[in-house]
C-alpha cells in the first residue's frame, strides 16, 4: 500500500494545492498545511495541536471525513470566528490511508 495519500487544500488566497502526505509520520492536517508552508507563518497552529486556539479551522469541501466533532473540537468551535457547519479543526484529522481525496479550505485567520 502507498505511504501518500492526497490532500486538496486551498489556502486563504483562494489557491488550491494538490499535495502528497505521508502516512507513516503519524500527522495531522494542521502539520501537514505547515509542512508545505500553505497558511502564512504563525497563523496556523498556534497552540501546537491540542484543540485549544482554533488557528487550523478549515471547512471540509467532500464527504471523505465525517463533519462530527470530538468534545474538544466542539468546545474549541463554539468559541471561534467564521465557523461554519463544514468547520473541523485540522489538528483533530489525522493522516491515513481513510481520508485519501480529502478536500479542505483554511478558514480565515482567527
Amino acid at each position: 500500500m502507498p505511504q501518500d495519500i492526497t490532500i486538496k487544500i486551498t489556502d486563504r488566497e483562494g489557491i488550491t494545492h494538490e499535495i502528497q502526505a505521508p502516512t507513516d509520520m503519524n500527522l495531522n492536517v494542521m502539520e501537514v498545511i505547515r509542512m508545505y508552508e500553505l497558511a502564512e507563518e504563525g497563523t496556523i497552529g498556534i497552540c501546537g495541536g491540542m484543540a485549544l486556539c482554533a488557528s487550523c479551522q478549515c471547512y471540509v469541501l467532500n464527504d471523505v471525513i465525517s463533519l462530527e466533532r470530538n468534545d474538544d473540537e466542539e468546545a474549541m468551535l463554539s468559541e471561534a470566528y467564521h465557523v461554519k457547519e463544514n468547520s473541523r479543526l485540522g489538528c483533530q484529522i489525522s493522516i491515513t490511508h481513510d481520508i485519501d481525496g480529502l478536500e479542505i479550505e483554511i478558514a480565515p485567520e482567527q
